[in-house]
């Protein structure tokens, strides 16, 4: 489900505020012509102020950046390419890019990423390349991050921390083209089958699709050169397969096929069964023995009873002949 698109009118018009007092000289040391300004290697510790409001173009590459403001940012309202690789990026908070609605290009590679909020690239929906590479710290990215980003063609995740992905994560994804995924250690588990089985199918159906150094774009230069494959790290008996390939053994590893735990599992529900089945016949056969001396023992009380009263009248009946017969009546 996408997320919010659109920023409060409140924070624009404060954006358009700070933005018409902000001016538009060139920041110190940096290089402004042409819509583009470029502060690349100045050994910045911020970001720089005094950004012209037209810019188009914004290369703060290779400097010490820890952070991007929002409300700086989105004065840039006709911003479309940004560069912020190898800086000290640690995270991107909600709504970081909430200004810059026209951004083609984004690249926060080499920076040191730790978290991205689900929300930092909702309004990026002209987005088309994306590189958050050579992040080691970045474990974990939402399902829903790329909710908005629909017209993403280009898509770099290599050397990340990241070991496993939502397949909900590319739903929206319509439009990609490339996807690096190398250099990370995925855990092809049971977890990861929903995402393996994604990029079988994404690989059928998009001829285009490329991974990592098996189909890599030819664009001359060292870096062309990816040198390794996007490869399972765990468990070991997938160690070193391509995570292009782990979609039909994984199947048989979580759905068809039983291991030692789920033999297990079956033994102790077996027995659980045969020991439930044993103590409820043995309550059945109690029962049924108790029901029958009970029968039994009512059916000889009244046996005896009525050979009782039969043997008492019988005796009644001959004393009562005898005393007769004995005595003669008298006259």
């Amino acid at each position: 489900m996408p997320l919010a698109s659109g920023p409060s009118p409140q924070l624009l018009l404060f954006s358009l505020g700070m933005g018409l007092v902000s001016g538009s000289k060139c920041p110190n040391n940096c290089l402004c012509q042409d819509e583009e300004v470029s502060c690349t290697d100045m050994q910045l510790m911020e970001y720089p102020v005094n950004i012209p409001l037209n810019t188009r173009r914004l290369l703060l590459s290779n400097n010490k950046i820890t952070i991007l403001p929002a409300l700086q940012l989105g004065f840039l309202s006709d911003l479309v390419y940004l560069d912020c690789q190898n800086n000290r990026i640690r995270e991107l908070m909600d709504y970081t890019f909430i200004g810059v609605f026209k951004l083609i290009y984004l690249d926060l590679s080499s920076n040191n990423l730790t978290s991205i909020s689900p929300s930092a690239f909702s309004v990026l929906n002209n987005l088309v390349r994306l590189n958050i590479s050579n992040n080691p710290h970045l474990l974990f990215l939402n399902k829903y991050i790329f909710a908005n980003t629909s017209s993403l063609r280009y898509l770099d995740l290599r050397n990340t921390g990241l070991q496993t992905l939502k397949y909900e994560a590319f739903y929206h994804l319509s439009a990609l083209e490339t996807l690096y995924l190398s250099g990370n250690p995925w855990k092809c588990n049971c977890s990861f089958l929903d995402f393996a089985i994604h990029l079988l199918t994404f690989q059928r159906a998009k001829s285009a699709f490329q991974m990592s150094a098996q189909c890599y774009l030819k664009r001359g230069g060292a870096e062309d050169k990816d040198g390794q494959n996007a490869t399972c790290k765990e468990p070991t008996e997938l160690s070193g397969w391509p995570i292009t390939q782990v979609g039909n053994p994984l199947q048989y590893m979580c759905i068809t096929h039983l291991g030692h735990h789920d033999y297990i599992f079956l033994l102790l529900i077996g027995f659980c069964i045969f020991a439930a089945g044993t103590v409820a016949a043995w309550l059945t056969g109690v029962c049924a023995v108790l029901y029958q001396n009970a029968h039994r023992k009512s059916s000889g009380d009244e046996t005896e009873d009525d050979s009782g009263n039969r043997v008492a009248h019988r005796i009644f009946r001959r004393n009562t002949y005898f005393g007769q017969s004995r005595f003669p009546q008298l006259i």
